[in-house]
């Protein structure tokens, strides 16, 4: 077992470090952070959407703009369409579950917003309908996918894509990319400051 644990860690640390070495990737990250915070300085927000693990992982990157990553600061306008369990068992019961996020969209969506749509596949349904409505209502899309991109990449004004069909490895990166891409967020739409005061973080309680 201690070798199947080095294994997999190895194999993980891989595909990060591929990604780390994806000066094109930074890219469209760095841009699709700019494009959010631009939005979110106009009064629109952030709506991110997916399954499974990348359910949590949007309710985890809406929780960092809400509460804080690193510094204290105020809220970012960002929302979870993961979360209304009413919502999301009225929209498939009655419509079907690809919907369950464009109907979300349909309701509170602007032209202006950003959705992010995160999919290790690429091929989720219900996120394919998502950005598919974005690209009529005047919504910038935001995807996060593995493999190849699947079906989502030409429905995504900012694509990125991990270099892996490892459903576990993609989500490891997304996470790191998520991260980062609040913290690029929060240094455009709020300024860049000095590092906040040490005792004053040691101070803030986190989850």
């Amino acid at each position: 077992m201690n070798r199947l644990v080095r294994e997999k860690l190895d194999e993980g640390c891989a595909v990060v470090q591929a990604v780390a070495r994806d000066a094109a990737l930074h890219a469209v990250l760095a841009d699709a952070a700019r494009a959010t915070a631009a939005a979110l300085k106009s009064g629109r927000k952030l709506m991110v959407a997916g399954n499974g693990g990348s359910a949590a992982d949007a309710q985890h990157l809406v929780a960092e703009f809400v509460s804080r990553l690193v510094e204290d600061r105020p809220a970012m306008r960002a929302v979870a369409l993961t979360t209304d369990t009413s919502i999301l068992t009225a929209v498939g019961n009655d419509y079907g579950y690809e919907r369950v996020f464009a109907r979300q969209i349909e309701a509170i969506g602007q032209s202006g917003d950003v959705f992010m749509g995160i999919s290790t596949s690429g091929n989720s349904p219900n996120v394919l309908r998502a950005l598919e409505l974005c690209r009529e209502m005047g919504i910038a899309t935001i995807g996060l996918t593995g493999g190849a991109g699947g079906k989502m990449a030409p429905l995504c004004d900012y694509l990125i894509v991990i270099p892996s069909k490892v459903t576990m490895y993609i989500q490891q990166a997304h996470l790191a990319l998520e991260h980062i891409f609040c913290l690029i967020v929060e240094r455009h739409y709020f300024g860049v400051r000095e590092p906040a005061d040490a005792a004053m973080n040691a101070a803030l309680p986190r989850a």
